[in-house]
């Protein structure tokens, strides 16, 4: 795949044009969690993850054609060099995909829906979204590409970005990773599970319990490279690729029960490798454990299929199916939102993928 995309590059004169393109991606959340990576951002172990709704960023790109390469980034409304720094270093490490470049100028606007660096998976929705800007951008030169390849090479491309925002393109539910259990899998792209999935699943809620809006105190980047130390990162991957077959089976099925018993491991699983990595760090705050606590206490008492998983962040992430929403949320606002930093929670549910913004 590489090598045709590289084929299909723009490399010609960029006329005289200019323009802005707009797209929306969703932020996701993994079940089966990706942790550790190799080589040029390829997972140590597949994952699969539910598309999101309401927790997305919209980005806009205004372009224009120019002598150099420029480059400007706005975060809700204000310059952030920074993060403008993280896009412009794929843009440069991937240019030989996006030529034309060289020959625009470019200023960038985005703003999520969600607290930015909390948990959430900002930089897979802002990556995912600045992507299909660019391609967009490509297109106009080009022509525009149809099928489901294009979302296959926006899963590359994202992926370049952003790990995890592979699995943002695509509606529903993602599979990321090379694995037996799924034919056509890939270490480079993330492949869509929405025809695959029991109908159990296509709705399903995850209310987004905010323990805290603070920026992480750890980058995910950074614990990423941890895990090349971590004692235990061989059994890890191990347990991961046989979750992966496990719930594949599950989700194929409506398995609530297995469903429940992978997701509630592969979170607190997620977070006992950043406890034990050297050096160790700690993203749960009180008020995470006092959740999960409720949260098994409720699904044990009511017999609710609900259930909890984590990102690399104190956020609790509750999942459970549409035919019970009314409940569980009668029981966020009644007991778990006590729990939440100001009260604060987010109703979201199963999306369906990137949406075009008018310009």
């Amino acid at each position: 795949m590489e090598n045709k995309w590289l084929s299909e590059a723009f490399r010609g004169e960029v006329p005289d044009f200019h323009g802005r393109v707009g797209w929306q991606c969703p932020s996701n959340i993994a079940l089966v969690k990706y942790w550790g990576k190799k080589g040029k951002q390829i997972p140590q172990n597949p994952s699969i993850s539910f598309t999101l709704s309401e927790c997305c960023t919209e980005t806009f790109v205004e372009f224009e054609k120019a002598d150099r390469f420029g480059f400007n980034f706005f975060f809700e409304g204000k310059e952030k060099p920074a993060f403008g720094a993280k896009i412009e270093k794929f843009l440069m490490d991937n240019q030989a995909f996006f030529p034309f470049i060289n020959q625009l100028n470019l200023k960038v606007e985005s703003r999520n829906s969600f607290p930015h660096s909390s948990g959430i998976a900002s930089s897979a929705s802002s990556m995912s979204a600045f992507v299909m800007c660019l391609m967009e951008i490509e297109s106009l030169l080009t022509g525009p590409s149809t099928g489901s390849g294009t979302l296959t090479k926006a899963s590359y491309f994202s992926r370049l970005a952003s790990g995890s925002a592979a699995r943002s393109v695509f509606p529903k539910m993602a599979l990321w990773g090379a694995t037996e259990g799924y034919q056509g899998s890939s270490d480079e792209y993330a492949v869509s599970l929405a025809d695959d999935i029991h109908p159990v699943f296509k709705t399903y809620h995850d209310s987004i319990l905010i323990v805290s809006g603070e920026t992480k105190s750890v980058s995910s980047r950074a614990g990423h490279a941890l895990m090349e130390g971590n004692p235990y990162a061989p059994a890890r991957y191990a347990q991961a690729n046989e979750n992966i077959k496990n719930l594949l089976t599950a989700l194929k099925s409506g398995d609530l029960d297995t469903f429940i018993n992978i997701t509630e491991s592969e979170a607190l699983q997620l977070h006992a490798l950043m406890m034990c990595s050297n050096p160790s760090f700690i993203l749960m705050k009180p008020n995470t454990l006092n959740l999960i606590n409720e949260i098994r206490t409720f699904r044990n008492e009511t017999k609710i299929p609900l259930c909890f998983t984590l990102d690399a962040g104190p956020n609790v992430h509750l999942l459970y199916p549409e035919q019970e929403a009314d409940k569980v949320e009668y029981y966020i606002k009644t007991v778990l939102a006590d729990y939440c930093d100001r009260e604060r929670w987010i109703a979201d549910r199963v999306g369906d993928g990137p949406k075009k913004l008018l310009r």
